[in-house]
């Protein structure tokens, strides 16, 4: 039975919006569209794509768009089911998907300069061209999920929790594709790796962490 909805105008606006740019980008690269969907199961889609230099482009910044509408709609309905003031959770919301903005940006930059510094531009462009990638699917994935928790059930701890460790897992398949990719590189400067996961990979996470609880 579907439960009753409550005040989700605009949710379901950010919704749309979403879907709107989905259709867009269908429609405007479908046969990108289609390889990119099937970017967890193989890799041909990363190898095609950023040989054609489309690294940053409409493609990437419209689905980038919707991720980040994606993660806020999420982060707020996980706000709401710990907070029962509907302007504290959202402020709340709008804090996390601000930090988390800029942890993007700021990461994004380093790792850029990083390239620069040590003269390993193309390896790094096609390490974040990976990165991107991989959280814009899950952006793409997040769709489904909030339609489920705002229209279909109540988003309960153990639903939320489930559909984090879903995402996780996401997460997870991209790092190992991208690990595989880059496993000798890895594997022959593995303390440097270790820095860069702590510093740039695992410590942004443990800010939004801090700052949701």
């Amino acid at each position: 039975m579907l439960r009753e909805v409550i005040s989700n105008e605009w949710i379901t606006i950010l919704i749309v919006i979403c879907i709107t740019i989905l259709t867009i980008v269908k429609f405007s690269y479908s046969k990108r569209f289609n390889d990119f969907l099937w970017i967890i199961l193989n890799s041909n889609y990363l190898k095609i794509y950023f040989k054609d230099n489309k690294f940053i482009d409409n493609f990437n910044i419209l689905l980038f768009a919707n991720q980040i509408i994606g993660v806020f709609i999420f982060v707020y309905l996980i706000s709401k089911n710990y907070i029962n003031d509907l302007s504290i959770d959202l402020i709340v919301s709008l804090k996390i998907i601000g930090v988390f903005i800029v942890l993007i940006f700021t990461k994004f930059f380093i790792e850029l300069l990083i390239g620069w510094v040590f003269n390993i531009n193309t390896l790094i462009s096609s390490y974040l061209f990976q990165k991107m990638n991989y959280k814009n699917f899950i952006g793409i994935v997040l769709i489904p999920i909030n339609m489920i928790l705002v229209y279909a059930v109540e988003p309960t701890e153990k639903l939320i929790y489930g559909f984090l460790i879903g995402l996780l897992v996401l997460n997870f398949i991209g790092f190992l594709s991208t690990f595989k990719s880059y496993q000798k590189l890895i594997l022959s400067n593995f303390f440097y790796f270790i820095l860069y996961l702590c510093a740039l990979e695992i410590g942004p996470y443990i800010i939004l962490y801090k700052l949701f609880n």
